[in-house]
């Protein structure tokens, strides 16, 4: 029976796979950071010999050719892509036997992109899985408008078809074995599942349970921002680095590096949590904190292309921040430093005070505040604070200037989105505090909670 092992990178909410037989090993959707899949293989004891792709990401960087070069791997690409690199075309049918004990079957499941693949995997001539990518996921789908709104229509509808055509031809037993879904947005609708089947999924998966229009018009109808950097990941994918990247350590900064970056208007950020970065921080430094989804909304606030810095409690969280960034095609930072706020600046460090909202509702009985609601559009809709402005986190470095004099209070679903814009608003020299505490707590307090239609 073949072993499937999945690689989870959480912060991104994707999932890799590698299955082998005891001797050799095939990997699905590998990430740019290859050293995981080749030490996860060397655990096992296995070679790896074949590397698949199902489609061109969206939002990552692959590791699939850096792999199959490091490897000696083939490397199996949808024969209908157009990537600038030498690969095996495989199409819909294609059935690639990897070992005598495994072998693999090509299937056409469009939607997520035109070119998608799924694929079923054999064991012993046992249907055992369907790494399914960005098309059948736990109780969702891949999402179809990533191409752009003129091929959202048609995707959608192919990516019905592709879920229904993975429940017909999967038996009920197998696993699903999707690459998106686990906090990704590249998945239509979120799931808390950490597996399923075939079976499980017919009875679960509204793709598999409705009729097609009303399927279509609930995923068309729910469908949000994605991140920036996602623009950047498809033409990435096209050439695909042909080596694994760079994770050695960047240059060091001292404090006077670290001001003029920020002079010359690059970017620092503070990788440490939110917490310590309110109590004392680099002024104009911004928080993004490696204990969150780092890179998704850093790739999503940076302007493409512009110098980073980075500071971090310890060498180890820098080396964190550097393998996540990889993977979303940031490089290498410009420097780093590690250490406390004070070896980073030889000027007074900036701070602002942390608050829950049963604080909020108290300082509401007293004076005049700006609050600040920084979650995505459906979230403000599905219930917020009465008087609250919207900004979603993602268009806080555009809309600083939207957000009304006064003191700000500024909030999201957890803390950790309101520490990213508190840092924004906190650099353009508002006077912020940030929120950190869970909405539902909201809730218990006497602030008025409305929804969208009360708005």
């Amino acid at each position: 029976m073949a072993t499937i092992i999945p690689i989870d990178t959480k912060t991104l909410g994707d999932r890799s796979y590698l299955a082998h037989d005891g001797e050799v090993a095939l990997v699905v959707d590998p990430q740019r950071d290859i050293d995981r899949v080749i030490d996860l293989a060397e655990r096992e004891g296995v070679r790896i010999t074949h590397v698949f792709e199902t489609h061109i990401q969206n939002d990552y960087v692959t590791g699939g050719r850096a792999l199959a070069d490091a490897t000696g791997a083939a490397y199996h690409v949808n024969v209908a892509d157009p990537v600038r690199f030498e690969r095996v075309g495989v199409d819909d049918g294609d059935v690639i036997t990897v070992s005598p004990a495994l072998a693999v079957t090509v299937m056409a499941t469009p939607g997520h992109t035109f070119t998608h693949l799924s694929y079923a995997l054999d064991s012993h001539d046992e249907r055992v899985g369907i790494f399914s990518g960005g098309s059948l996921l736990f109780g969702s789908t891949g999402r179809p408008d990533l191409l752009g709104p003129e091929h959202t229509d048609p995707l959608v509808h192919h990516q019905y078809a592709s879920a229904h055509r993975i429940a017909d031809e999967v038996p009920d037993d197998a696993a699903v074995l999707p690459t998106h879904g686990f906090g990704s947005f590249c998945s239509a609708t979120q799931s808390d599942a950490d597996s399923s089947t075939i079976g499980a999924e017919k009875r679960t998966n509204p793709a598999l349970m409705e009729d097609e229009q009303t399927w279509v018009e609930q995923i068309l109808a729910g469908l949000e921002a994605w991140p920036a950097y996602y623009a950047h990941m498809g033409p990435a994918n096209l050439d695909a680095p042909a080596t694994a990247p760079d994770l050695s350590e960047p240059a060091a900064a001292d404090a006077d590096a670290i001001r003029a970056a920020l002079e010359a208007g690059e970017w620092v950020v503070d990788l440490r949590n939110r917490q310590a970065y309110a109590k004392g921080h680099v002024k104009q430094a911004l928080n993004f904190g490696i204990d969150g989804q780092f890179a998704t909304y850093l790739g999503w606030l940076i302007p493409w292309g512009t110098p980073l810095t980075l500071l971090g409690d310890s060498r180890e969280q820098v080396a964190e921040a550097q393998r996540e960034l990889v993977r979303i095609g940031i490089e290498r930072p410009q420097a780093a430093a590690t250490g406390t706020p004070q070896d980073w600046t030889s000027g007074e460090l900036a701070s602002f005070e942390r608050a829950t909202f049963a604080d909020l509702a108290q300082v509401r009985h007293h004076r005049d505040v700006v609050v600040l609601d920084v979650r995505r559009d459906s979230e403000y809709a599905s219930g917020h604070i009465d008087g609250a402005i919207n900004v979603p986190l993602h268009e806080i470095i555009t809309r600083v200037g939207e957000v009304p004099a006064g003191e700000v209070w500024v909030h999201c679903a957890g803390g950790y989105r309101a520490s990213i814009a508190a840092s924004v608003l906190d650099a353009a020299g508002r006077h912020v505090v940030a929120v950190d505490d869970a909405f539902d707590n909201a809730r218990e307090t006497s602030l008025a909670i409305v929804d969208g239609s009360e708005a």
